[in-house]
C-alpha cells in the first residue's frame, strides 16, 4: 500500500509544483526555498550539536508549539531544534516567534513525503527525534525515521471521529504509520482512545500545550494601541474567518442590533484572501479601513464600520483589543478554530455550532461560563449585541473565560516529562 502512496506522490509531483507556483502569484514565499520541499540541503552541518526536530505544519500549529519548543530548549540546552513547515504563513511566524532563540533553532521546509525526500533530510540534520504537532501523519516521513531509528512523537495530538473514519477509509497505510510512532501525547482521553484505535501502542494525555502559550508583551502593547486608535466604540472581533463566513457576518450585519457606535474587525485567517474581504465590506456598502493601512498616530474614523485585519502575527492584539470575540471557521462545517486564545485574554468568546476539531475544549469552555454557542451568523450578532450592552455580563463572562483557560494550563511539562525517557536513550 504503502509503494502505491509513493507512486502516487511522484506522479503526482509535477502538479504539487505547478500549485505552488500558482499559489506564488499571491503569497511570494511559496516560491521560495524549493530546494527544501524536495529534500535538497546543500553542504552538511558543520556543527556536531544535537538536533531535536519538531514539525509544525502551519500558523496556528506554530504558535501552539511555543512552549514546547521554549521548554525543549531550556531542559537540554545542548541541543538545537530544526523546525519545519509546510506553509509560508507558518514559516514567518515561526520566524518571528523564535528569533530570541537565534542558532539555537533552524528553520525549513518538511520535504515532500516520496520516501527519498524524507529520507535525505534525515541523513542531513540527523535528528535524535521527531516530534509532530497535533494531527500530521506522513506514511513514508514515519516509516524512513523507523529506518533511521529516530523516534517519532505525535504531540498534543487530536483527532476527531470523523478523522478517525477518514483514517482508517486508507487501512493498512495509516495502520503501517500509526504503529510507527513511537509515542502520542494526547490533548484529551477521547482524542487517546481515538488514536489507539488506529494501532498507536504508547498514548498519553497531556492536555492542550495551546493554554501554555504566553502572551507576548509587544501584542498587548500593540492591542493597547490599536484600541486607542479606535476609542471608547464597542468591538466585536470576527476571527479567523474561513471562506463563506465573512458574507454570512456582513449580510447578518444590517439586522443585528449592536450599538450605533459599534465597530465590527474582521480578521481572515488566510493572508491571500485579505483583499478579497476587503471587496466584499465595500460590495455591501460598509465604510471599512484596513489595519495595514493604520500609522503609529492614525485612529479608526469615528464613520468607520469594518475594520479589515489584514495583518500577519497580531492576532493576540486584535483580541486585545476587542469587547468579545467571535471565533471563525464554525459558522460553516470546516471545524473550527481555537478558542483557548481570547480567553486567555480574558474575553467572552462566540462560537459557530461546527467544531468538530475542537469538540471538548468548546464544551468546556461553555461549560465553564467563558464561551457561547451560536447557531448562525443572526444569532452571533443578536449574542454580541445582548454582551456589548450588559457591561456586568460582558466582564462577568470574560473572567470566566479566564479563569477557564488558567485552570487547564500544565500540558508542556507533561509533554517534556513523557518525551524524556526518548531523548536519554
Amino acid at each position: 500500500m504503502r509503494l502505491l502512496y509513493t507512486l502516487a506522490w511522484w506522479l503526482a509531483l509535477p502538479l504539487v509544483l505547478a500549485r505552488l507556483w500558482l499559489r506564488g502569484r499571491q503569497e511570494s514565499g511559496y516560491r521560495q526555498h524549493w530546494g527544501e520541499r524536495l529534500g535538497f540541503y546543500g553542504r552538511q552541518p558543520t556543527s556536531a550539536i544535537d538536533t531535536i526536530w519538531l514539525h509544525a505544519v502551519s500558523v496556528g500549529e506554530t504558535r501552539a508549539a511555543e512552549p514546547l519548543i521554549d521548554a525543549l530548549l531550556a531542559a537540554w540546552p545542548a541541543c538545537r531544534i530544526i523546525l519545519t513547515h509546510m506553509t509560508p504563513t507558518g514559516r514567518a511566524t515561526g520566524k518571528a516567534l523564535f528569533a530570541k532563540h537565534g542558532a539555537r533553532l533552524v528553520q525549513s521546509y518538511l520535504p515532500y513525503d516520496t520516501g527519498a525526500m524524507p529520507a535525505r533530510f534525515i541523513r542531513h540534520f540527523a535528528p535524535r527525534i521527531c516530534i509532530l504537532m497535533e494531527t500530521e501523519v506522513w506514511p513514508n516521513l514515519i516509516h524512513q525515521c523507523n529506518r533511521y531509528k529516530v523516534p517519532v512523537v505525535l504531540a498534543n495530538a487530536r483527532l476527531s471521529q470523523r478523522s478517525l473514519g477518514k483514517a482508517q477509509r486508507l487501512g493498512k497505510l495509516i495502520a503501517d504509520a500509526a504503529r510507527g510512532i513511537t509515542l502520542v501525547a494526547a490533548q484529551t482521553q477521547d482524542d487517546a482512545d481515538r488514536v489507539r484505535q488506529l494501532g498507536v501502542q504508547e498514548v498519553v494525555v497531556t492536555g492542550s500545550i495551546k493554554f501554555d502559550v504566553v502572551v507576548p508583551e509587544a501584542a498587548l502593547a500593540t492591542g493597547a494601541w490599536l484600541r486607542g486608535a479606535i476609542g471608547q466604540r464597542p468591538v466585536l472581533l470576527c476571527a479567523s474567518t474561513r471562506e463563506g463566513e465573512e458574507q454570512l457576518i456582513l449580510d447578518a450585519l444590517p439586522r443585528a442590533s449592536l450599538p450605533a457606535n459599534a465597530l465590527l474587525l474582521i480578521v481572515p485567517r488566510h493572508p491571500q484572501r485579505f483583499d478579497e474581504v476587503g471587496k466584499l465590506v465595500l460590495a455591501q456598502g460598509l465604510a471599512v479601513q484596513r489595519r495595514s493601512g493604520l500609522a503609529q498616530d492614525d485612529t479608526v474614523a469615528a464613520g468607520t464600520q469594518v475594520l479589515l485585519g489584514d495583518s500577519m502575527g497580531e492576532m493576540f492584539a486584535y483580541y486585545a483589543a476587542c469587547d468579545c470575540a467571535f471565533v471563525g471557521g464554525s459558522l460553516l462545517p470546516l471545524g473550527g478554530q481555537n478558542l483557548i486564545e481570547p480567553a486567555a485574554l480574558g474575553k467572552p468568546v462566540l462560537i459557530g455550532p461546527h467544531t468538530f476539531n475542537f469538540a471538548l475544549v468548546t464544551e468546556q469552555a461553555i461549560a465553564a461560563g467563558g464561551a457561547a454557542l451560536v447557531a448562525d451568523a443572526d444569532a452571533l450578532m443578536a449574542q454580541a449585541a445582548a454582551l456589548l450592552q450588559d457591561p456586568a455580563r460582558l466582564s462577568s463572562m470574560g473572567q470566566k473565560a479566564l479563569a477557564f483557560a488558567n485552570q487547564h494550563r500544565g500540558a508542556t511539562p507533561r509533554t517534556i516529562a513523557a518525551i524524556q525517557p526518548l531523548l536519554l536513550v
